[in-house]
């Protein structure tokens, strides 16, 4: 008897979309695959189709955001990445500045006061100027091996100028001196942090390429670490984007609007994996609504 996946088992497996997926299937490039029922069911040794730009292995979102981040390009994929990415993984710590301030801060690098009235908060405003030299920085050393260097170089980038920084205890592009949690999940005691981060790179590092679900699973693992006293969440996203983006795989947006289904499969990670791919690819799928628009391939 044949074995077949469906079309959510086929878009885990090839680190694409289920969209992807049905369109694959569609398009007559998945071999064995039949629709019954109005469901596509994939043979389940099957391949992922393989695209025009994979048979090049050329990378052009990386050459893109890197071209218009050089000749400072408005309006594309660089300016996109650097608004929407800031905005909504700050967002999702707290931040209480608005999509428009966020873009308002990037184009202009001032801050636009529209009533009198408004206040802002100083460590809103840095960690924003400071999300968007972090995003720089992983276009700049996209292709590098991952490093303890580099994830403690994003850290400080982002909390330098804040008022942690000035926080005697607080160590800003290291690792914690004090016990923390993530609401009511205990993470990794601070003695304990340098040996686990080098375990984790290490183990990480002995591949050389990665697919989107390994990446996710150094994301989960990163963050019940914790490594931080501040700023996992948004250093762990931009390893993320990194790594995406060295794989060449397309990156992931959270949106702050799904923030909850992103916190719930960190969560329970152990338990239901798909939870949080689902989530991923979701975030996956804006960003190639994205290219779509900029006509970039992937």
């Amino acid at each position: 008897m044949n074995k077949y996946m469906t079309i959510k088992e086929a878009s885990i497996l090839w680190s694409v979309s289920e969209r992807s997926v049905r369109n694959y299937c569609a398009l007559g490039r998945v071999e064995g695959a039949i629709m019954e029922g109005g469901v596509w069911k994939i043979p389940a040794e099957t391949k992922k189709p393989v695209r025009i730009n994979e048979k090049e292995n050329k990378n052009y979102l990386l050459e893109r955001l890197r071209e218009e981040k050089k000749y400072g390009i408005k309006g594309g994929i660089y300016h996109k990445f650097q608004i929407d990415l800031t905005y909504n993984s700050n967002h999702m710590e707290g931040s209480e500045l608005t999509h428009d301030q966020t873009r308002y801060i990037f184009e202009t690098r001032t801050i636009g006061v529209e009533n009198i009235n408004d206040t802002f908060k100083i460590d809103d405003i840095a960690e924003t100027v400071n999300h968007f030299t972090m995003i720089d920085r992983v276009i700049d050393f996209a292709n590098y091996e991952l490093s303890e260097a580099f994830i403690k170089e994003l850290h400080r980038i982002l909390k330098t100028g804040t008022s942690d920084s000035r926080l005697p205890w607080f160590k800003v592009g290291d690792y914690k001196r004090r016990t923390n949690a993530v609401g009511d999940i205990e993470t990794t005691l601070p003695r304990l942090v340098p040996q686990e981060m080098k375990k984790l790179v290490d183990e990480y590092n002995e591949k050389e390429n990665h697919t989107l679900e390994e990446i996710v699973e150094f994301h989960v693992k990163f963050e019940r670490i914790h490594p931080f006293q501040d700023g996992n969440g948004r250093v762990g996203r931009m390893i993320a984007f990194k790594e995406c983006l060295k794989n060449n795989i397309v990156p992931f947006i959270i949106l702050d609007s799904k923030k909850m289904f992103y916190y719930r499969g960190l969560k329970n990670w152990n338990k239901e994996r798909g939870w949080l791919i689902d989530t991923c690819l979701d975030g996956q799928d804006t960003v190639k609504s994205y290219l779509d628009y900029f006509g970039i391939r992937y």
